[in-house]
């Protein structure tokens, strides 16, 4: 049966206007193992000088291993968020967080299609995804990486946009990281008869919860937001995610993505008190 981690993507300081090093060490101080750091490629101003979580991929990939184990967490996956319709952008990014992986010992890599062009139709689209999946699933399959592809914009927000997307190259490294409030929000199909369309292929879950008013104020309107409310007080029911994921054999990642520092510590504990039957060890 499927075992579940928790871990916090690092957006959730992001409004407290934190460096990476901050997040992890206030991560680890909340109870958190794992986190989901972000990175990029070349040098963020924001995060030159501290007010931003995201780590730069110029720096010594082993820096990043060095700052978490001194604050004795571990890395869950990367979020590597890159526009896999840009191959320009796309694969440099994902390439290059799949090295960054290996030195950091993770396995997850998390994207999606983000934002579609105006000037490009569906056709060209899908062929752009198509050569930047090729390109990055040859480097992934190298490093032995696992590239994610959430539910976030305008074909993946139903299951089977999502799909199509992630069977465009025939690879056992490109799954599925399904992001349960951006489904929530999209409001095109059940997001857990969704979920369940996709569950072989999902290998890792983006915790995000989506408040009442959140949801009265944007769902149908939308096909993904940043991050959501605390686990535990908003609209998504974990208890029947779990039941849904239950029958698949392999640990999976539930990496939080919720605003505040506040929310993080929130979420925690509902999540281990809620899924205490379906955590691995914490």
């Amino acid at each position: 049966m499927a075992r579940f981690n928790i871990s916090l993507n690092m957006e959730y300081c992001r409004s407290a206007d934190k460096s990476f090093e901050a997040g992890v060490e206030i991560a680890a101080q909340l109870g958190y193992k794992w986190i989901e750091p972000m990175v990029h490629t070349g040098w963020e101003l924001l995060s030159e000088v501290h007010y931003f979580h995201s780590f730069s991929m110029e720096e010594d990939p082993m820096l990043m291993k060095e700052i978490c184990e001194r604050h004795g967490v571990g890395i869950s996956s990367l979020s590597a968020h890159s526009p896999l319709m840009k191959p320009e952008a796309a694969i440099p990014r994902l390439t290059r967080a799949a090295v960054l992986a290996s030195f950091v010992g993770c396995d997850y890599l998390n994207t999606d299609e983000m934002v579609k062009p105006g000037w490009m139709d569906e056709e060209r689209t899908h062929e752009a995804m198509r050569y930047t999946l090729s390109k990055a699933a040859q480097v992934a399959a190298r490093h032995r990486k696992y590239i994610c592809i959430e539910p976030h914009g305008c074909y993946t927000k139903t299951s089977d946009g999502l799909m199509q997307i992630v069977q465009l190259v025939d690879s056992p490294w490109i799954q599925v990281n399904w992001d349960t409030g951006n489904s929530y929000l999209a409001g095109v199909e059940d997001p857990y008869e969704g979920l369940a369309k996709v569950r072989d292929w999902v290998y890792h879950i983006h915790a995000k919860d989506i408040s009442i008013e959140h949801a009265e104020r944007e769902r149908g309107q939308v096909t993904g937001t940043p991050v959501g409310c605390a686990c535990g007080e908003g609209l998504v029911d974990w208890r029947r995610v779990a039941e849904i994921l239950e029958p698949i054999d392999r640990d999976i990642f539930l990496s939080v993505e919720c605003g505040t520092i506040e929310e993080a510590e929130r979420s925690l504990t509902f999540l281990r008190n809620e899924l205490a039957d379906y955590l691995a060890t914490d």
